[in-house]
């Protein structure tokens, strides 16, 4: 509608556009939740503590950026040498793997970060794991999404990570991420997960999400959330006119609207039941995420270096706290979300794939 300078921009007014009207509506209007009489987006409280880490620690790192393709990245691979160089400063960690596409930028690859390599590292990353042990694992790169076909995504879509061979072999899907990373792995492991890429906030299919206060977050019936979306769409639709994508977006979101009206499960409920029933772990997995599911990651230049803004916040919010080992896990979602607000406007997630308490000390 607008012309290019509208499709250009369409996605990050829509999301900006949502994010107020939603914030407003929940001032002005909240909602009365059919199970638990709280607002529809209420918190539920956490049950499982960690298990202790006194076994083995290994760690992946992989950092793509595309290079000499279309949508060249530049900061990728800075962030796995930041990230490695990091951890390893403060933890003994016995085994390592780094996968990026530019051996001159990062001496320490083993592989290039093709769909096979990164499917054989994360296999390599579980193998043999024990309980008491502690794998991380850190991803930066693009990050994508397609159309889900098994009702368990309740945007519709499933979250998918671009190797660098994907116009040949294809993306990495999170139904697949979840079941080669998470489903094997044994009680009492721990994996550390940092997904520094776009529309990754569910990229592990993990049930469970955090506020910042640590409780979790539980969203049913959510009038207000789909009100802001139609809102969103519509906004979306005057400035790049694509009448199929708010047509789809419409269709759910009244039904969602009705279902609430009446008190019947919306596609949200239905698909966060399934997720949770499917999908929550033996092992203790978190995952920190550099944004929503419906937002994009900066690729930034901060303090004249080429770096994904969420790898660069964890680390600053680490290095800030002397005593690192004493901020928690929801203590540092908290800090990166500060350290970026303003200035981007993706806001970093955390997930879990069990109900754990996470007012311990962050510690890989």
């Amino acid at each position: 509608m607008l012309g290019q300078v509208g499709k250009k921009y369409a996605a990050t007014v829509a999301d900006k556009i949502e994010e107020l009207t939603l914030n407003a509506l929940n001032e002005h209007n909240p909602q009365d939740n059919k199970n638990t009489g709280t607002t529809s987006k209420s918190a539920t409280s956490t049950t499982d503590k960690l298990h202790k880490i006194n076994g083995r620690r290994r760690a992946l790192f992989i950092g793509i950026n595309y290079v000499g393709q279309k949508n060249e990245l530049k900061g990728c691979i800075n962030d796995v040498v930041n990230i490695k160089n990091f951890f390893k400063s403060r933890y003994q960690i016995d085994d390592i793997m780094v996968l990026t596409d530019d051996k001159r930028a990062e001496p320490d690859t083993n592989d290039s970060p093709t769909r096979k390599n990164i499917i054989d590292a994360f296999k390599w990353l579980i193998k043999g794991a024990k309980k008491g042990d502690s794998l991380l694992l850190h991803y930066s790169g693009h990050g994508g999404e397609v159309k889900n076909l098994d009702g368990t995504e309740a945007s519709g879509f499933d979250q998918t990570l671009i190797p660098v061979d994907f116009k040949k072999t294809g993306q990495i899907i999170d139904d697949d991420v979840h079941d080669i990373l998470c489903r094997p792995l044994p009680k009492g492991v721990r994996l550390t997960a940092i997904f520094d890429c776009c529309h990754s906030e569910s990229i592990m299919d993990l049930p469970f999400t955090y506020n910042i206060n640590g409780n979790l977050e539980i969203i049913e019936n959510d009038k207000n959330q789909s009100i802001a979306t139609l809102v969103a769409s519509g906004t979306r639709f005057l400035l790049d006119g694509n009448k199929k994508q708010v047509k789809n977006i419409f269709k759910t979101e009244i039904s969602n609207l009705v279902g609430a009206a009446m008190g019947k499960d919306t596609s949200t409920d239905k698909a966060h039941a399934k997720l949770v029933k499917q999908n929550q772990t033996n092992a203790d997995i978190l995952m920190f995420s550099g944004c929503k599911d419906n937002q994009t990651s900066a690729d930034a230049k901060i303090n004249g270096m080429s770096s994904g803004a969420m790898s660069y916040a964890l680390i600053k919010t680490l290095e800030k706290n002397k005593r690192h080992q004493q901020i928690t896990y929801t203590e540092l979602l908290r800090e990166m979300r500060t350290v970026l607000e303003g200035k981007y406007t993706q806001v970093p997630q955390l997930s879990a794939g069990r109900k754990l308490v996470l007012d311990h000390p962050f510690q890989i």
